[in-house]
């Protein structure tokens, strides 16, 4: 058994290595012991939808550190760790061969799992999912010349691995159940923004349309769609989102509410225990409100913010949501949080045309987002425009002739 002074993190992602790293630069010299599931080290996520697909990035570059650096930090990795349990009155994990490790503090930093098709024929051959390092390497694989591929899904997953796929010369087509792709997050004008871009690219979209059966023997042959369309198929991508892994906070008895609920320190219903990345569902004291975060910036910053809470710090997380794509010839940041409903319009600075401006969601004059395309070291601005709070001329707001720091 770890001595009951350890930090225990489980969860070796993004997150849980970051906090990891951050205890030791913070001075903390105790045990820590970082456990994943995955059989790889710690590794960033960003690149198997990006760079591995399209032979832009090599495997071993996509992880946080060298091998030698978790023993040289004196951090106990180990992989292929499933822990199955929370004592919270013993302050131990207990592991799946019913090993327990005690923690002084101990932070959740679970991550997500991808949801897969409540439809018969998942489990043939092809049918494959985007979330881990062996899913990215198995999915670029399929992607080749001529290869027949339909992404269950319109989200930013299913539109980056429609990009590496036309890249790679296969036949795509996304199937969508909302009028656009994107269209729950960015709004039909922006969305579209993203729909003619792929098809300008060669991607077919079936929108309205969601995928009923996926056909075949031992290996997927077509999809049969919602309108009655059968659609042939060499590989199936389902991108339809994630879900929280929540089940170890929820048998522990911790508040679990669209992820694990946090304050803004990132500490959960029990003051020991501490949660980070996509499952944290965190009090924003900017917001004002409870946000949960799947992006990659959100679990590089919580990680190393629960690692400084968990050391007795004063900590406020008040990180903006932040995330990026590229597709093509298009780079992407957006800034901020607009939920549906939350803005009454949507500025552009910039050349739409082009692909290259800026959009600002707004609510009552105040910016909420910003997204800028193909507009390059303005995110941090765009944030500052967020964090004022204030009410902008949004004549002022649209020209670009007029300094951000200016509006």
């Amino acid at each position: 058994m770890a001595d009951q002074r350890a930090f225990v993190i489980v969860g070796a992602g993004l997150a849980g290595a970051r906090a990891a790293h951050t205890l030791r630069s913070e001075g903390y010299d105790g045990p820590i012991v970082l456990l994943g599931e995955e059989a790889e080290p710690p590794y960033e996520r960003p690149p198997l939808s990006k760079g591995l697909l399209v032979g832009a990035a090599v495997r071993d570059s996509v992880y946080l550190h060298e091998a030698d650096w978790y023993p040289g930090q004196n951090i106990e990795l180990r992989t292929g760790s499933r822990v199955t349990g929370i004592a919270r009155e013993a302050a131990e994990v207990v592991l799946a061969d019913g090993e327990r490790i005690g923690y002084h503090r101990l932070l959740l930093a679970t991550g997500s799992t991808a949801r897969n098709l409540p439809v018969t024929g998942t489990d043939l051959d092809g049918v494959l999912r985007l979330r881990t390092l062996g899913d990215s390497g198995r999915l670029a694989a399929a992607l080749t010349e001529g290869a027949r591929i339909v992404i269950a899904g319109g989200g930013w997953i299913g539109l980056e691995v429609a990009a590496a796929a036309r890249q790679k010369g296969a036949d795509v087509t996304v199937v969508e159940t909302s009028d656009l792709p994107l269209g729950r997050v960015l709004g039909a004008g922006m969305a579209g923004v993203f729909a003619d871009l792929h098809r300008e690219h060669g991607v077919t979209f079936q929108l309205r349309s969601q995928i009923t059966e996926i056909r075949g023997i031992d290996r997927v042959a077509s999809v049969l769609l919602s309108s009655g369309t059968e659609l042939p198929a060499d590989t199936v991508v389902v991108g339809i989102g994630a879900t929280p892994n929540t089940e170890l906070a929820e048998r522990a008895g911790l508040t679990v509410e669209n992820g694990v609920v946090v304050d803004q320190a990132l500490r959960t219903s029990d003051p020991q225990i501490f949660a980070a990345g996509d499952i944290a569902n965190a009090y924003h004291p900017l917001l004002g409100t409870h946000v949960r975060v799947e992006h990659w910036s959100n679990a590089r910053n919580s990680g190393p913010a629960a690692a400084r809470a968990m050391l007795g710090q004063d900590v406020a997380y008040d990180r903006l949501p932040y995330f990026f794509t590229d597709q093509y010839d298009l780079g992407m940041e957006y800034t901020g949080h607009a939920p549906p409903g939350s803005y009454d319009q949507v500025i552009v600075r910039g050349d739409l045309s082009r692909r290259e401006f800026i959009a600002f969601w707004i609510a009552s004059g105040r910016v909420l987002a910003g997204m800028n395309v193909n507009v390059w070291d303005v995110a941090d601005q765009i944030g500052e425009l967020v964090r004022s709070r204030r009410s902008f001329d949004p004549i002022r707001l649209a020209d670009p002739d007029v300094p951000l720091a200016d509006v």
